[in-house]
């Protein structure tokens, strides 16, 4: 198939590595460069440095909202549009340019979670499933009928970054799977259960020691390894990056052995945490070189 790829972020490069193995891919629209770190020199996103190590056309309008980009697009005769992540609204012109449309790989099982942090938002909100869904796009936010998905428990112990590797992948096995059966049927989805996931804010990473351990551990898995949930210890931040449920009460923030903390109620034990600067670390590394008050703030 001809097909037009467009993502941005390292969540799509699977996507796009089986995409280029199995089929024409034609063209890579991604988002432009950014200026970032201290030079703020421009840096490619990661699609866009993985489609010239693969050979492939990139482009990186700015919107395709004006006539010329969108006919630029439609010149190029394709079969199918994947959309990973792109960034990027699609006007219907796009939408309809391509022989088969396009198709998105959403990392929810819809209509749960639709919208822009699906991942984060699941492991929030205490699921304990989710998944892929390769959709139909149309004109609403992640509303359009369901070509297929698959699924995936939401472990214990389970982060965002741990989530994100792993319907990475899914969603590049499963997209391929669908572009090799097209035309397929296509379920509408169902009105009831609808749910949106919203950007996350970094005012959501502070740790409230006096909620539930069983909502706090959903905080720092759901938010780790970005933005991150964070406490202060001995007045400096530190993220805290996995966790898991413990035995043991007490006052909340308070320390109650190790890297053990009470809630407002139960406890929850950190496992993984970064001082500012530093790398992620173990909690046995931490508590080699830092020591814990009697409560964390």
């Amino acid at each position: 198939m001809r097909v037009i790829f467009m993502g941005t972020p390292d969540f799509s490069v699977p996507a796009l590595r089986a995409l280029a193995h199995a089929h024409d891919v034609i063209a890579v629209y991604t988002q432009p460069p950014r200026e970032a770190g201290r030079g703020q020199k421009l840096r490619p996103t990661a699609v866009h440095r993985v489609a010239e190590e693969l050979g492939l056309e990139v482009r990186h309008p700015r919107s395709l909202r004006d006539a010329a980009a969108q006919a630029d697009l439609a010149a190029l005769n394709a079969d199918v549009a994947v959309v990973v992540a792109y960034g990027l609204i699609l006007p219907q012109q796009v939408l309809d340019a391509p022989r088969l449309g396009c198709l998105n790989i959403h990392a929810s099982i819809l209509p749960r979670w639709r919208g822009a942090a699906p991942i984060h938002r699941a492991i929030l909100a205490g699921d304990t499933e989710t998944g892929v869904a390769i959709m139909q796009m149309a004109a609403g936010l992640d509303t359009g009928p369901v070509l297929a998905e698959a699924r995936t428990v939401i472990g214990a112990e389970d982060t965002t970054g741990d989530l994100h590797d792993r319907l990475s992948e899914m969603g590049a096995n499963l997209i391929a799977e669908v572009l090799d059966q097209l035309p397929l049927p296509a379920t509408p989805q169902p009105d009831t259960g609808v749910t949106y996931a919203s950007k996350i804010d970094k005012s959501e990473a502070r740790i409230d020691w006096s909620r539930p351990a069983a909502e706090i551990d959903r905080q720092i898995r759901g938010l780790s390894p970005f933005p991150g949930a964070w406490c202060e210890i001995s007045g400096e931040r530190v993220k805290l990056l996995r966790s898991r449920l413990a035995a043991g009460h007490g006052e909340p923030g308070e320390v109650l052995g190790g890297f053990r903390v009470a809630c407002g109620s139960g406890a929850i034990e950190i496992l993984e945490a970064q001082r500012a600067g530093k790398r992620p670390m173990t909690a046995d590394e931490i508590l080699r070189g830092m020591y814990l008050p009697g409560r964390l703030g």
